[in-house]
């Protein structure tokens, strides 16, 4: 047998120590560069945490504003919903992008309010602006882009100008009954608006027919009760007056008062409506002992002078969220 010397075995062992130092070395290596990806990871989610609070924090404000402006324009305050809404639309650009469709929910909701101070001039090109985004985020046959075409088309017919909301209004409804039915409770919306167009223009029979078709799918969808059904009952009823067909006019009057004042608070913009189309009904009938709606009629009117017989159109309030 062969016996190696100290002197010949040093070198192994000096080459295994070798490989040691180099397994611990690379060991080290190993776990620096581990401890440095944790160190850079934490950092990275640090600051990107601290990068997306404030784009969290403008999200829920956007928010907050779009349920202040909806509460305040259901309850008819709407001089008190425009610098919300206002608010608005500036904090939705700069926290989604300008082509978002949350920015054409700030830029109709501001239209909405500004249309029913008559301020067309400002509402029209907010409306065009929610169009345009919304046609290219959603396509051209999306419900909220009907939606939009609806508000544009009112606005429109609000100022007479119907060869330009006409073909809005039959856009927008061709929309809704191929994407939501020819049920939904939207697509009676459409034919409202288009029923108060045609019976401004003096187109009566075709006026009437969709006025009793959207009535008939707001009962059925939304209840006997809802304020979108007292809606519909007062503009059929204002036709029928208009007509001088105040018999049929005046139940649907009635109940259209009805379910305002028990739905909406009493001075709400919508319950003087109905309560000035009655009055306006009892006055052209000679009927001036009836006091609740005459008194109302002679407050809004002290000439004596019959109150203006009133047709509602309905905008959207959206939420495209």
């Amino acid at each position: 047998m062969l016996h190696r010397s100290s002197a010949d075995r040093r070198p192994a062992r000096a080459r295994r120590s070798s490989c040691i130092i180099h397994e611990l070395r690379s060991s080290f290596s190993l776990l620096a560069l581990r401890r440095f990806l944790g160190l850079w990871l934490s950092v990275w989610a640090f600051f990107t945490l601290a990068a997306n609070r404030p784009l969290a924090a403008q999200e829920a404000r956007w928010h907050e504003l779009n349920a202040q402006v909806r509460q305040l324009y259901q309850q008819g305050k709407y001089a008190e919903a425009v610098p919300l809404a206002q608010e608005s639309l500036p904090l939705a650009e700069a926290t989604f992008g300008p082509e978002h469709p949350n920015v054409a929910t700030s830029l109709n909701n501001l239209a909405v309010l500004y249309k029913q101070q008559d301020r067309y001039a400002d509402a029209e090109p907010l409306y065009k602006r929610a169009v345009a985004i919304l046609q290219k985020a959603l396509g051209p046959d999306h419900p909220d882009v009907a939606t939009s075409l609806n508000n544009l088309a009112e606005l429109y017919d609000s100022q007479g100008r119907y060869a330009d909301a006409e073909p809005l209004y039959n856009r927008a409804r061709a929309i809704r009954e191929k994407a939501l039915g020819p049920d939904h409770p939207a697509v009676a919306q459409s034919l409202n608006n288009l029923a108060s167009l045609y019976k401004e223009q003096g187109r009566y029979p075709g006026a009437e027919a969709l006025y009793k078709r959207a009535l008939a799918i707001r009962e059925e969808a939304l209840g006997p009760n809802h304020p979108d059904v007292a809606t519909a009952l007062n503009n059929l009823g204002s036709l029928y007056q208009q007509q001088g067909r105040y018999a049929e006019a005046e139940p649907l009057h009635k109940r259209a008062l009805a379910i305002r004042e028990k739905a909406l608070s009493p001075d709400h913009p919508a319950v003087a409506t109905a309560l000035n189309n009655l009055a306006a009904l009892y006055y052209h009938q000679g009927r001036y002992a009836e006091r609740r709606a005459v008194g109302f009629f002679r407050s809004g009117c002290p000439s004596g002078r019959p109150a203006v017989l009133i047709t509602q159109l309905t905008s959207d309030w959206q939420s495209f969220i």
